[in-house]
Order: C-alpha cells, then sequence, then structure tokens
C-alpha cells in the first residue's frame, strides 16, 4: 500500500546550525537531498524537513519569507509514542539551543509540550492514549 509522504519546507537563517540542532535532537540528515544551502532532515519514513536557506526557499515561491521569530506561519506537530517521550524530545530540543514555547498541555489521555526551533518554527509534540483514540 503506499504511504505518502510530507516534506515539511521551511526557511533557515544558518543551514549547518539547523542541521546540527536537529541532529542533537536524534534525526538523521539525508546527505542525498542535502546542499550547503539545503538540509534534509530525516523526521520518520513518511515525514521529511527540508530546511532551506532563505535563498534557497525563495526559489520556490515569490512570496515574502515570513519572519518565523515574530510571525507565525505554521504549527507542526510530532507524534510521540509516550509522555515520557514528548518530554524527552522537547527537553533535548532545548538543551540544543531551541526555546520552550507554551505551557505544556496535560488533559489525561493527551499530553504536549512544544519549542520553537533555532529559526522560531513551532513544533508541537504531543502523546495520545490509544486507549482514548479507540473508545
Amino acid at each position: 500500500m503506499y504511504q505518502q509522504m510530507i516534506f515539511v519546507n521551511l526557511a533557515t537563517n544558518d543551514v549547518d546550525a539547523s542541521r546540527k540542532f536537529f541532529t542533537e535532537l536524534g534525526y538523521s540528515i539525508n546527505p542525498q537531498f542535502s546542499t550547503d544551502d539545503c538540509t534534509c532532515v530525516v523526521i520518520s519514513d513518511t515525514i521529511i524537513a527540508m530546511l532551506m536557506s532563505r535563498q534557497r526557499y525563495s526559489d520556490f515561491t515569490k512570496k515574502p519569507i515570513a519572519d518565523s521569530t515574530a510571525t507565525s506561519e505554521v504549527l507542526l506537530c510530532l507524534s510521540a509514542e509516550s509522555r515520557e517521550k514528548v518530554d524527552e524530545l522537547v527537553d533535548r530540543a532545548i538543551a540544543a539551543g531551541g526555546t520552550a514555547t507554551g505551557e505544556p498541555q496535560d488533559h489525561g489521555h493527551m499530553y504536549g509540550r512544544a519549542f520553537d526551533d533555532l529559526d522560531g518554527h513551532t513544533w508541537e509534540v504531543a502523546w495520545m492514549d490509544p486507549a482514548a483514540i479507540e473508545g
């Protein structure tokens, strides 16, 4: 069965710093699709983040590129397999230079936290109790 993929394209001010940041979170880099002005971060088999220099990003759009430290252009949410994995990933992001954003959201059956990466893109990390999904 075909699994659709998502390629999240984000502008970055420093490709090398972004590559280091996401590597420190435990993600791998696909060198086949990475260059000096773009890094291909493999989040899962179906999720890829393409972190591009602002110049490279501008090759794909005629629109102004958002200053993600001042405006919100997208909220990205990654699932986690447990509450502990939510905390682990967000804590690693903060240790790698990211910024905690918002307050933890604990609804019993659902738990989440968020961080901003080095360029201000907001990444939410959420766990949902599988029993709540089924029931």
